[in-house]
C-alpha cells in the first residue's frame, strides 16, 4: 500500500512527522519497505510503501493507516464528512437506472448513483497531486474521484457513462461461457461461466471487482455517470484476476474483503466529490440491492484470560481505551464480573475470536512492555483421546505386518473416476502444473496401489505378501458442496500357490481383509461391539463384483472393502491380486477409548456343534448369522463361520456353510440332550427364513 505522509496528517487531528508516522506504523506491526520523496498537495511530501498482511484489507487505505497511527500515537482520527449532496430536484435515482442483483450471484451489495449533467475534464490540482503522491497517474475528474475514494476509504467503485448503458440497466450475473468483453486497458477478453460481470441489457460492461469495460467508459463528452459502490465474494475476485493476467488495485482490495456495510457512507463521499469537481446534479437516493446486512459481531473479553495470555495485569478501562482506539467498542458484559464484550466495526472482519481482541491490545501496548520470563511453566496434560485413537489404528495395523504408507493427495481424472462413489464427482484444481492429475484424490487406495506398484517395481518380496497402510484425507464434490473426510485405507497382496490365484485363494484373501477389518474396529471400540458385514455391488469400479462388502457398527456403515478389480489391477500394472478396505475415520474411533469388560473365566465346560447348511448362492453370511441370532435359542454363546463348501454334492447354484454353534450355561455342566433343543430351534429357523437344508457329513 503506497501512502501520502501530507494525507495522513489530513486524517489525524494532531498533525506528526514523517519519522512518528512511520515508527508508529512499525510499532503497530506494519513495516515500511521503501520511502520516497513526492510532491503532494500541500508542497513536499512523502511516500511511505507499507506493507499490509492479507488479513487486514483495512489498512489498504489511508483511513485504516491514519486509525493505526492515531491509535499507536494517543492522538485522534479525523475521518472525512461521509455525506452526499443534497439533490437539486426531486427526480430520484430508480427514474434513470434499473438494477438487478440475485442473492446468488456472488455480490453481497450493489449500490450505484447517478450524477446528470457534469462537466468532465482534468482534475483540479489537489485531486491530481494527491494521486500522484501515491503513484496515480491522473485520466480525468470523475475517473479521479473513484481512485480517490479507494485509496482514502479503501472502497473501489466505478463510473459508468449512463448514456452508454442499453435499457438504462445494470445487471449482476456470471457471464455466459465464451462471452466477450474490452476491458479498460484495451484488451480483448473471453471470459467463462464461473466469472461475474455487470452488464447492460445486451452485455457484459465490466469484470466484477477486477476493472470495468470500455464500452462504457467515462469520456469528455459524458454528462450523466453512473456511480457503481459494490462489493464482491473474494473467491471470484481472485479467480477471475489469476486467470485473466489482470492485478488491479481494485482486485487487490476484494480478495481481501470490503464489508458491505461500509458501502454507502463511501457512495455518499464519491458522489460529493464528484459534484465538487465536475459539477452536475445528483438525483435522489440510491438503488441497491444483495443480501441483508449481518448485525456487529459481539465477542466476549476477559481482562483475566488477557493476564493468563500477556502475563500482565490489565484493567478494563485500560482495555475498553486501547479497542476504542481503532473503533471497536468495549462494554460490560452485563453480569457480574468484569467480563467485556466488544462489538466489532464493519472494518474489521478479520477479528472473530477473543484471542484476535488480545492480539490488538499487544499491539497498541508494545511488544517490548510485555514480560518474558527467563524459564516457561508448562502444564502437561493427557493426549487427546482422537490423538490416541489414531495411534491405536497405526499400532493395531503395523502390529497385523502393515507398513505405513504416505502417498500423494492427487491423482488423475481416470484413476479418480475409477474410485468415486456414485452420485458424486471430482474436486479437481485448475492448475496447468498438475495437467496430467489435477484432481484431488476420492479415495485412499489409489495411492496404496501405486506404492504397491513402486514395491514391484523394486522387487519387494515378502513372507504374506506386501502390506501398506494409510491415514489421509479424501475430497469430493457432491453436487452442492465439496466434502473433506479422513479415512484409513489398507492394502494386501493375496497370498497364492500357483501361476493364478484359485476361487478358494481369492475368498481366503477376502477374509483376511475382513479380519484385518474386525481387528481393527474391535482394538478401538471394543470386543462388545456389533460388527456387521454385507455383500454388496461395488460402489465404484475399483473394486470387484460380487467381491466387495459394506461393513457396518451397530448400523452406522463405516467403508467398505474387497477384492481390487481387474481393471483397477491393470491400470497399476500390477502382476498379483490384492485385497483393499477404506473406513471413515471418525466412525472407527467415535467410542474411542473403548469401555474395559473384565468376566470371570467360564466356570464349567461349554458344547459346541458343528452345523452344515446347504443353502442358495445368493444367501449372504450376513443373513445366515441374522437368522441364528433371531432364533434366541438358549445358552447359545457365540456362532462362528467354519468353512463354505461347493460341488458336485451339493448341486449347481448351492453351497455348502459351515456353523460353529458353542453353547454354555454360567451355572453348571450342559449335556447334550438338553442342547439338542436350542441346536434344534437354530435350524428349524434358517429352514423358514433361508430355505436351508441340513447337510449331512
Amino acid at each position: 500500500m503506497k501512502a501520502s505522509v501530507s494525507w495522513l496528517n489530513r486524517l489525524l487531528e494532531r498533525p506528526l512527522t514523517a519519522e512518528a508516522i512511520e515508527l508508529a506504523l512499525i510499532e503497530a506491526g506494519f513495516p515500511i519497505e521503501s520511502k520516497t520523496a513526492v510532491t503532494g498537495p500541500d508542497g513536499p511530501d512523502l511516500q511511505l510503501d507499507v506493507e499490509i498482511t492479507s488479513n487486514r484489507g483495512d489498512c489498504l487505505s489511508h483511513i485504516g493507516l491514519a486509525r493505526e497511527v492515531a491509535a499507536k500515537t494517543d492522538s485522534s482520527l479525523r475521518p472525512p464528512v461521509l455525506a452526499a449532496p443534497a439533490p437539486l430536484n426531486s427526480a430520484a435515482t430508480s427514474s434513470a437506472i434499473a438494477l438487478s442483483n440475485p442473492p446468488s450471484s456472488g455480490c453481497p451489495h450493489f449500490s450505484v448513483r447517478v450524477i446528470r449533467g457534469v462537466t468532465v475534464g482534468a482534475s483540479p490540482p489537489w485531486l491530481r497531486l494527491a494521486l500522484e503522491s501515491v503513484g496515480q497517474r491522473s485520466i480525468n475528474n470523475v475517473v479521479d474521484v473513484t481512485n480517490f475514494i479507494s485509496a482514502e476509504l479503501g472502497n473501489p467503485c466505478h463510473v459508468f457513462d449512463l448514456a452508454k448503458l442499453a435499457g438504462a440497466q445494470l445487471n449482476v450475473r456470471f457471464a455466459h461461457s465464451g462471452e466477450a468483453l474490452t476491458t479498460l486497458d484495451g484488451k480483448k477478453r473471453t471470459l467463462s461461466g464461473d466469472e461475474l460481470v455487470v452488464a447492460d441489457r445486451d452485455r457484459a460492461q465490466s469484470l466484477a471487482g477486477v476493472m470495468g469495460g470500455a464500452d462504457s467508459e467515462v469520456s469528455l463528452s459524458t454528462t450523466d455517470v453512473v456511480l457503481e459502490m459494490a462489493t464482491w465474494n473474494p473467491v471470484l475476485v481472485r479467480r477471475a484476476s489469476r486467470r485473466h493476467g489482470l492485478r488491479t488495485d481494485a482486485s487487490h482490495r476484494f480478495e481481501r474483503l470490503v464489508d458491505p456495510r461500509t458501502i454507502e457512507a463511501a457512495s455518499a463521499r464519491g458522489a460529493a466529490l464528484i459534484v465538487e469537481v465536475a459539477g452536475g446534479e445528483l438525483l435522489s437516493g440510491t438503488v441497491a440491492a444483495g443480501l441483508p446486512m449481518e448485525p456487529p459481531m459481539r465477542v466476549r473479553l476477559r481482562p483475566r484470560r488477557v493476564r493468563d495470555i500477556l502475563g500482565v495485569d490489565v484493567s478494563p478501562e485500560r482495555l475498553s481505551t486501547h479497542l476504542a482506539a481503532l473503533g471497536i467498542g468495549v462494554g460490560p458484559l452485563g453480569r457480574a464480573g468484569d467480563d467485556l464484550v466488544a462489538l466489532v466495526p464493519p472494518h474489521r472482519p478479520d477479528i472473530t475470536r477473543e484471542i484476535d481482541l488480545i492480539e490488538e491490545y499487544a499491539r497498541l501496548e508494545g511488544l517490548p512492555l510485555i514480560p518474558v520470563a527467563e524459564r516457561m511453566s508448562l502444564r502437561v496434560k493427557a493426549p487427546q483421546a482422537s490423538e490416541l485413537a489414531r495411534g491405536t489404528v497405526s499400532e493395531t495395523l503395523v502390529g497385523l505386518g502393515f507398513f505405513e504408507a504416505i502417498s500423494f493427495s492427487f491423482a488423475s481424472r481416470e484413476i479418480a473416476g475409477m474410485f468415486m462413489p456414485q452420485g458424486m464427482t471430482a474436486v479437481a484444481v485448475d492448475d496447468t502444473r498438475r495437467a496430467h492429475e489435477p484432481a484431488l484424490r476420492p479415495a485412499i487406495i489409489p495411492g496404496l496401489l501405486a506404492s504397491r506398484r513402486h514395491n514391484q517395481d523394486g522387487g519387494v518380496i515378502r513372507s504374506g505378501g506386501v502390506r501398506l497402510f494409510e491415514t489421509a484425507a479424501v475430497f469430493a464434490d457432491t453436487g452442492e458442496a465439496g466434502t473433506e473426510t479422513t479415512n484409513v485405507a489398507f492394502l494386501a497382496d493375496v497370498p497364492f500357490k500357483g501361476k493364478t490365484p484359485t476361487l478358494s485363494e481369492l475368498q481366503m484373501g477376502v477374509r483376511l481383509a475382513r479380519g484385518v477389518i474386525e481387528t481393527l474396529i474391535r482394538s478401538t471400540r471394543g470386543n462388545s461391539v456389533a460388527i456387521r458385514v454385507e455383500s454388496r455391488p461395488p460402489h465404484c469400479r475399483g473394486f470387484r463384483a460380487g467381491a466387495t462388502a459394506a461393513v457396518s457398527v451397530n448400523g452406522r456403515e463405516l467403508g467398505v472393502f474387497g477384492l481390487i478389480s481387474d481393471e483397477a489391477v491393470s491400470a497399476f500394472g500390477l502382476t498379483i491380486p490384492v485385497v483393499a478396505g477404506e473406513l471413515n475415520l471418525a466412525e472407527i474411533i467415535a467410542d474411542y477409548p473403548a469401555p474395559s469388560a473384565l468376566a470371570s473365566l467360564p466356570g464349567f465346560p461349554g458344547i459346541e456343534r458343528d452345523v452344515s447348511f446347504i443353502v442358495q448362492e445368493s444367501v449372504t453370511y450376513a443373513m445366515i448369522e441374522g437368522g441364528v441370532t433371531e432364533a434366541g435359542a438358549r445358552w447359545l454363546e457365540s456362532c462362528g463361520f467354519v468353512g463354505t463348501y461347493r460341488g458336485l454334492q451339493i448341486g449347481k447354484g448351492r453351497k455348502s456353510v459351515t456353523l460353529r454353534l458353542a453353547f454354555r450355561d454360567p451355572t453348571r455342566t450342559l449335556t447334550h440332550d438338553e442342547v439338542d433343543g436350542p441346536a434344534r430351534a437354530v435350524i428349524d429357523r434358517l429352514k423358514a427364513v433361508l430355505g436351508a437344508e441340513v447337510r449331512e457329513v
